[in-house]
């Protein structure tokens, strides 16, 4: 590892710690992504910086994409410096500069289909105008829930039923996941594709036919009115790296019918999935919403969560600044 990467990544991880105990190490992504390294040197009022871009192309048909672009360009983004919002945000600043150049030079970036996007620490408030200068928006959020945290309490609504899904019930888990997909969308960081609800039965399908699915449904008279999914820390590996917390698990979905929310629907199945998990000895749950969902941040901010990352993109990606 080069001496300055490593020294990013050694004073990013003491500001880290400062501001949210609950953030990873920084370390070296997993693979070298396109290959691009990009590197910021100190200078004068500037901390230094260091990033790695990282291209992925989703198939047609493929669950990610209604969460996500076809074409996808994500930064890895560290900046050293001891805290001073001047010095954190003019690294950042001149890192993504130097980003969008490269870019510039990928055909891809042109497609409407195609976000530019990257985690930012939500705590880390010294680069936020360097993210919102370039044309960034805060789309989605990260949440976590470290085990044990109280929140008030509320009496189970009247004649609710909550009982675990079973194959027999594709069709209801189908249809409220649609429901999150088709609410979502007005938010800017999902997509409705033509191919969504057939992508989400075959995903339904899967889901409900392990063992364990982890999936509820709530029922009142007979009628499904509510759908919580969740992973457990087996099946949460490939988002556990985004918190210190471990082992951590993953709240997938949780939907409730329009015409039943506010009723206590939803508190009554998440309630009853923090017992499930603090008594497994989960550490932290995470889950995402979108930053502009009216509905999303009040509730999982009851439900005990608070922002960890928050994903800043521009679609297309060939738009930023």
């Amino acid at each position: 590892m080069p001496a300055v990467v490593a020294d990013v990544l050694r004073s990013a991880g003491e500001r880290r710690r400062r501001i949210d105990p609950l953030l990873p190490e920084p370390g070296l992504p997993a693979d070298a992504g396109c290959g691009a390294e990009l590197t910021v040197p100190a200078a004068p009022g500037r901390g230094a910086a260091v990033g790695w871009c990282h291209h992925y192309r989703i198939e047609p048909g493929a669950p990610e994409l209604a969460w996500g672009a076809a074409s996808q360009f994500w930064l890895a983004a560290h900046v050293a410096g001891d805290g001073s919002e001047p010095g954190i945000g003019a690294g950042l600043d001149e890192l993504l500069a130097r980003w969008r150049a490269h870019l510039a030079a990928e055909p891809a970036t042109e497609a409407e289909d195609s976000q530019a996007a990257l985690r930012w620490p939500s705590r880390d408030i010294a680069g936020v105008r360097a993210l919102l200068r370039h044309g960034l928006q805060p789309l989605t959020v990260i949440a976590a829930r470290p085990a044990g945290r109280a929140v008030p309490g509320a009496p189970a609504p009247r004649g609710l039923v909550i009982r675990p899904a079973d194959p027999g019930d594709i069709a209801a888990v189908t249809a409220l996941t649609m429901e999150v997909i088709r609410f979502d969308q007005h938010f800017g960081s999902v997509r409705l594709h033509p191919h969504a609800e057939q992508t989400e039965w075959e995903a339904a399908e899967q889901t409900l036919d392990r063992p364990e699915p982890w999936t509820w449904l709530a029922e009142r008279d007979g009628r499904t009115v509510g759908l919580l999914m969740a992973q457990p820390p087996e099946r949460a590996a490939w988002i556990a790296a985004a918190t210190s917390g471990q082992p951590a698990a993953y709240l997938a979905t949780m939907a409730v019918r329009p015409d039943e929310r506010g009723s206590g629907v939803g508190t009554a199945l998440v309630t009853g999935l923090h017992r499930e998990l603090d008594a497994t000895g989960v550490t932290v749950t995470l889950l995402h919403h979108a930053q502009l969902n009216p509905l999303s941040a009040p509730f999982w901010s009851r439900m005990g969560y608070r922002p960890l990352w928050t994903t800043w993109e521009i679609r297309p990606a060939r738009t930023m600044r």
